[in-house]
């Protein structure tokens, strides 16, 4: 379905661009690409250059939130698209989306200014510096601003990034089908390698090499890998497939030299990937992992010519906060995408609140919004499954005689697996409110809290249970103190409560809600962490209210004593 700009701005755009006069650059454009020829296709099985598209998102910059819902440019009408996955962004991938086929119509939009050739083929190459220029104009910022529905003013504020992602309109298996690149990855993968084998110039080339970064932007990093050859669906999902237009910074991104950050005391994955020629049984890959002192090694990596395995260990962190240098090796023709890995240890204990006392006051208190932490609730790899294919050849010696040789070589399969977290978190007043009802409670008296995390999966040893859960206080801000939840019990079902009070007269396990809070809803924030999987770390934001009505005052009184 199109979607047209009002006759005023449609009016503006198409003026100014059959314009003499120079367009202005809003925007900056972190954007290189690459590609190369074309193999000839089948009837069943082609693209027509030309036939492509850009995905357009909004981000975030803060928390790489996706604000807007994607957009599909093309200069094309592909109304005749039988097969797509609806609009969802390369970053939502990234944070563990499944890739699902969604059964609505596909929608695109014609923007009023061409947008350039995006995908290079042997008829011709796309040029950069006119991409570039076309998605950084003034313009057509403030189009995508218009039909995404964004302020024009808020997304050049420097708290904002534009995501483009090349789509391609492709015959796959007589079915016309749109993707972008990570869905082309995601898609292959799904099939075992189906897309790869008839598809691999367009989706594992050219439409994934039509855009990548210059350098690292989003949590993606710069592409240094070849711009010409076919791309395995690990980089493709990984580092290929996008393109970054940002603006003015609003204040200086905060740089992490940490790989990955865990907490003291916790089963953690850590995990590279492998590539390079092909990895079967007649040439096996060993990885080993250097950590803390120990070796950990993983035997039997396999995966094809022109693709990549996830490699992973399962290991403890030391009881005290500390940096970890882990080192990875590779025996046999594989390389690893990393030999070194930072970890840093943190301890996230002694932050408890101070103790309440009965003449507290925060007379400037305003309710804060409840934070937003990055939240990934399902995570999805595969393990490749190498098997011989026979072929048998007949190698004669003389008349009549001769022997049978197998010529056969090794094929892969591809066996999916995946995590799935799921949670809930209850506040209730403490038994020791005594005039409390319900979920409705007076100031002053504590809380209890339970969290309960289930975690299924199809490959339990490579999965750990919810492991940590820290809750925060709208009185505090949600900053500075918190509660770190004791785990009252462990597995794929975890249940976590508050830590007993040492202010408590009971030792209950409570927190005690600040006099002077105003009636009205109280709600603590919890992050639920440390469910590892090989493709990183699942956690849950999660909240729960109580109401507040009255103070304990209310329950005291003095009267005389009768005689």
């Amino acid at each position: 379905m199109k979607r047209n700009l009002s006759i005023f701005l449609m009016l503006a755009l198409l003026l100014t661009f059959l314009s003499p006069l120079a367009a202005y650059a809003e925007g900056e454009g972190n954007i290189d690409h690459g590609g190369g020829g074309m193999g000839s296709g089948t009837s069943e099985n082609y693209w027509n250059p030309g036939d492509e598209g850009v995905r357009v998102t909004v981000v975030r910059v803060r928390d790489r939130a996706v604000v807007t819902t994607p957009i599909d440019f093309t200069n094309k009408n592909p109304d005749n698209i039988q097969a797509h996955f609806g609009k969802v962004s390369k970053i939502s991938y990234t944070k563990g989306f499944s890739l699902t086929p969604n059964p609505q119509a596909y929608t695109y939009v014609n923007p009023a200014k061409a947008i350039p050739r995006i995908i290079s083929s042997g008829s011709g190459n796309a040029n950069i510096e006119v991409i570039k220029s076309y998605f950084t104009d003034e313009l057509v910022i403030r189009y995508i601003a218009d039909v995404t529905g964004f302020n024009y003013d808020t997304l050049i504020s420097g708290d904002y990034k534009i995501l483009l992602e090349p789509v391609a309109y492709m015959t796959f298996q007589g079915v016309r089908i749109a993707v972008t690149a990570t869905e082309a990855a995601l898609y292959d993968e799904q099939l075992g390698g189906g897309l790869r084998s008839k598809m691999a110039s367009l989706s594992h080339q050219n439409l994934p090499l039509a855009m990548f970064l210059e350098t690292p932007d989003l949590g993606y990093p710069a592409w240094s890998g070849s711009t010409t050859s076919k791309a395995s669906n690990a980089d493709i999902k990984s580092s290929l497939g996008l393109g970054i237009v940002r603006f003015s910074e609003a204040e200086p991104p905060q740089v992490s030299s940490y790989d990955y950050t865990y907490r003291v005391n916790t089963e953690v994955i850590t995990s590279v990937t492998v590539s390079g020629g092909q990895a079967d049984p007649d040439n096996p890959v060993s990885v080993r992992f250097t950590i803390g002192g120990k070796t950990y090694t993983v035997n039997n990596v396999y995966y094809p010519d022109g693709d990549s395995q996830l490699v992973w260990v399962r290991w403890t962190t030391p009881s005290t906060p500390q940096t970890m240098t882990i080192t990875v090796s590779v025996t046999g023709r594989g390389r690893a995408s990393q030999g070194t890995i930072t970890a840093n240890i943190v301890d996230l204990s002694g932050n408890d609140p101070p103790n309440p006392v009965a003449d507290d006051r925060n007379d400037s208190y305003s309710k804060p919004s409840v934070p937003s932490n990055p939240q990934v609730t399902s995570a999805s790899w595969g393990v490749w499954r190498p098997w011989w294919q026979e072929y048998w050849v007949w190698h004669s010696t003389g008349e009549d005689s001769g022997y049978w040789c197998d010529h056969g070589w090794w094929e892969f399969d591809y066996d999916s697996y995946r995590a799935d977290l799921s949670a809930s978190m209850s506040i209730i007043p403490d038994a020791k409110a005594p005039t409390a009802s319900g979920k409705t409670m007076k100031s002053g008296y504590g809380i209890n809290q339970i969290v309960t995390a289930n975690v299924s999966t199809n490959q339990s040893w490579a999965v750990t249970g919810a492991q940590t859960a820290v809750t925060y206080f709208p009185e505090f801000q949600y900053q500075n103190y918190w509660r770190l939840l004791d785990r009252t019990s462990s597995g794929y079902s975890a249940k976590f409560e508050f830590a007993k009070n040492r202010y408590s007269t009971y030792n209950r396990r409570t927190h005690f809600t600040p006099i002077w809070m105003p009636d009205g809803s109280y709600t603590p924030y919890t992050y639920l962490i440390d469910c590892w999987t090989p493709q990183g770390m699942l956690s849950m934001n999660l909240t729960d209210s109580v109401n507040i009505s009255g103070s304990l005052w209310d329950d005291w009184h003095i009267a005389p004593v009768k005689p």
